[in-house]
């Protein structure tokens, strides 16, 4: 047994592997689902959702908002925000469908007339809808929430191109499943590290704090790699967005001083982003040099922001797996997580 294998017992990098084909069921699974034609009437949309579940609407707000006809919010919380009305689909989506914030916040948008819809493998949340007559996705993927993400993402997106707000994007998926799978054939485990770029990077994080950066379209891809690190490598991270973080952030790059070599900035960078957005990747790269700081800048690959946006989640997803073996654990459990739900159960 190699060391993939006694470390992944519960099979992390097997559903890496197959993200790309995960993608392209997604896809053609929501475009042949049966969404109410009346949908369409809507004037925004509120996705519901936490952790593994939520990040696809992130990820989809930061695609979909420069050209969506309507407005986007990821919400993440026990309440409802008050405009929701008539006007607003709400999707409530949580993989195994006993998200306590998510079915609460369900539960209050029951009470409302807007139109809703589910995304879940099953439990309590797709009861209720059921029992509500609300339409529901059925995630027929098993595995950790997070690595379901195609799940959450790709079927939303599908949502809003069949009912008009955004532009077709088959093209675009097609060209994303090519490019992952390219990916994903240079970055495996039995690529030796000399020539495994994901496998470089997590050598060079080992024992540093990461700090990801990302700007665009790429702003949540870097708020995903730093979920990464936290579930899977069980490491501390943080992510910061561009431009913002050119107004704060990095004027506290100097103390305290004997924390710099500790922390290993990683900046997301693709080849769509606007032209001063790039810039600021350049001087924010010398601000880095001359605070002592350590950086890697990794490129997207493929041309549709889609593409790049999802080669960039699945480099991370299998980095952030590699750093979890070299600190010698499996990257699957959350002991911690199911730790606070017992508490939570409790209480």
């Amino acid at each position: 047994m190699n060391l993939f294998q006694r470390l992944d017992a519960e099979g992390m990098l097997v559903h890496l592997r197959k993200m790309p084909e995960s993608c392209q069921q997604a896809w053609r699974t929501a475009l042949e689902f049966d969404l109410p034609s009346d949908y369409s009437q809507i004037e925004k949309v509120i996705i519901l959702g936490m952790g593994g579940s939520a990040i696809g609407g992130d990820l989809l707000k930061s695609l979909a908002t420069a050209e969506a006809r309507v407005p986007l919010l990821v919400h993440r919380d026990y309440d409802l925000p008050a405009f929701t009305d008539a006007r607003t689909l709400v999707i409530a989506s949580s993989y195994s469908g006993r998200t306590e914030e998510t079915l609460s916040a369900f539960d209050k948008a029951l009470r409302t007339p807007a139109r809703k819809l589910a995304i879940t493998t099953g439990g309590d949340l797709a009861d209720i809808a059921g029992q509500n007559g609300v339409p529901v996705l059925s995630i027929g993927y098993q595995a950790p929430p997070r690595a379901a993400l195609p799940f959450s993402f790709l079927p939303v997106l599908a949502f809003l191109q069949r009912l008009g707000f955004i532009a077709d994007k088959s093209a675009d998926v097609t060209e994303m499943v090519s490019v992952m799978r390219s990916l994903s054939a240079r970055i495996k485990e039995d690529v030796p590290l000399s020539a495994n770029p994901a496998k470089r990077l997590a050598t060079r994080l080992y024992r540093h704090l990461p700090v990801v950066y990302g700007g665009g379209v790429l702003a949540e891809v870097a708020h995903r790699w730093k979920t990464q690190f936290n579930e899977n490598a069980k490491a501390w991270s943080f992510y910061e967005v561009l431009p913002e973080l050119n107004h704060n952030a990095v004027v506290g790059y100097h103390f305290p001083q004997e924390l710099a070599p500790q922390i290993a900035v990683v900046l997301l960078r693709s080849a769509s982003l606007f032209d001063r957005i790039k810039l600021r990747y350049d001087v924010t790269c010398q601000l880095l040099d001359q605070a002592k700081v350590g950086y890697e800048v990794i490129d997207a690959d493929g041309n549709s922001p889609l593409s790049q946006m999802m080669s960039l989640v699945l480099f991370g997803d299998y980095v952030s797996c590699y750093l979890a073996f070299l600190y010698q654990i499996d990257p699957s459990p959350v002991a911690v997580i199911d730790y606070l739900k017992k508490k939570l159960a409790e209480g």
